[in-house]
């Protein structure tokens, strides 16, 4: 599924974005403990989330107050911290003065995709079947695909945003697969924020 996000670049500043492509399949990993803290750190053994993922818990019983809707609602998954492999932060959870953690509950995410093999591609456009304004790819590495860390980073040089001489776009990215398969991941507008310092 598409997502519409609009994005906006500053001129003559680095722009980088990171993008997580996430699939349909939700992935529920047992959670043995909850700290009374802030931020509270949550303990699921082999928990596999990568750093700054979204996460939601559900189902903790003692510290209900940390618990998800149910279903969970968008603003329920909050980005984690990696601390090991068995245990994440939630740096925007103050849980100091909730209940203690009694038992039970799971962290509950969308699995990443795999990103091994797919290349990358985004053309910004002053109109849609326009002029191309610029084209960000893997090979130009103005897109760069991290199957680690299973993120794809936009990344614009400051060379680039000061060369822009637009002020509006639109654009699309696209992930091609090794089979030739083409998934739209984002789209939207673009519009440039106009630098106040510049080179002398």
């Amino acid at each position: 599924m598409t997502v519409e996000l609009d994005l906006s670049i500053r001129q003559g500043a680095t722009y980088r974005h990171i993008v997580r492509w996430e699939t349909q399949l939700i992935a529920y990993k047992p959670i043995t403990d909850v700290t009374q803290t802030a931020p509270v750190v949550v303990t699921a053994t082999g928990h596999g989330i990568p750093d700054g993922w979204k996460a939601a818990v559900v189902s903790v019983k003692g510290m209900t107050q940390i618990n998800a809707a149910t279903p969970p609602k968008k603003a329920d998954y909050r980005p984690v911290t990696v601390l090991s492999a068995d245990s994440i932060a939630l740096n925007d959870v103050n849980a100091a003065s909730f209940a203690p953690y009694a038992s039970g509950g799971y962290l509950r995410f969308y699995t990443p995709a795999d990103l091994a093999g797919f290349t990358a591609r985004m053309s910004i456009k002053d109109r849609i079947g326009g002029t191309e304004l610029i084209s960000l790819t893997d090979a130009n590495a103005r897109i760069v695909l991290d199957d680690a860390a299973k993120t794809i980073t936009l990344l614009l040089s400051a060379t680039d945003t000061a060369s822009f001489a637009w002020a509006n776009g639109v654009y699309d990215l696209e992930l091609v697969s090794v089979a030739g398969e083409v998934t739209t991941l984002l789209s939207g507008a673009v519009s440039i924020i106009k630098e106040v310092t510049t080179t002398p």
